[in-house]
């Protein structure tokens, strides 16, 4: 409402000094009369008209000015907050980037305790392994060992039967002659009429 009063005002002031500017221009003679009174009469209007102007301006200037002053103290302001958030999200990002750096170094040490904990206890399975390893190659040749013992032991066993044999063969040839075969064979067949006979 106010608004629609100081438009009005304003509005009828710059009507009004138009009117007096755009006046006919009267003869020489009244304008020379009445210059002294039309000049102040003129200037009185042109000041009011300034006035009205000024007072128009200051108060659409008043009107105006805080509320963009103020929306963009506000726009000001809720870029300070966000800029503080912000930071704030940043500062704590480096804080926790910090604290991660610094587990890193204890980290890294406890995947060298681990690391060594596992190569030592690798090494030990290794031994051990290698240890039962050779420990059953060592009872495998054994038993390989006696084995072919055993089989040589038998080969010559049998070596010296044959070779026992072969020299009662040879004596026994040596030795018998047509009557002790003879008599070999006699005494042969007799044991063999007295064991038919017990059964």
């Amino acid at each position: 409402m106010k608004r629609l009063i100081w438009i009005t005002v304003l509005g009828a002031g710059l009507y009004a000094g138009l009117a007096i500017a755009q006046e006919p221009a009267a003869t020489k003679s009244e304008t020379a009369e009445h210059s002294e009174s039309g000049e102040d009469k003129l200037i009185v209007w042109k000041w009011a008209n300034f006035v009205i102007l000024i007072a128009g301006l200051g108060y659409l200037v008043a009107k105006s000015v805080p509320a963009m002053f103020r929306s963009r103290g506000e726009e000001i302001l809720k870029g300070i907050q966000e800029a503080q958030k912000i930071k704030q999200d940043a500062e704590k990002r480096a804080a926790e980037m910090e604290g991660r750096l610094a587990k890193l170094g204890a980290d890294i040490e406890a995947f060298r305790v681990q690391a060594k904990a596992d190569m030592e206890q690798e090494s030990r399975r290794i031994l051990d392994e290698t240890a039962t390893h050779a420990k059953k190659m060592e009872a495998q040749a054994a038993a390989e060992i006696e084995s072919a013992g055993k089989a040589a032991r038998a080969s010559l066993k049998r070596y010296a039967a044959d070779l026992a044999l072969d020299l009662a063969a040879q004596r026994i040839q040596s030795r018998l002659d047509a009557n002790t075969e003879d008599g070999l064979v006699d005494n042969f067949l007799s044991d063999l009429k007295q064991q038919g006979s017990k059964n």
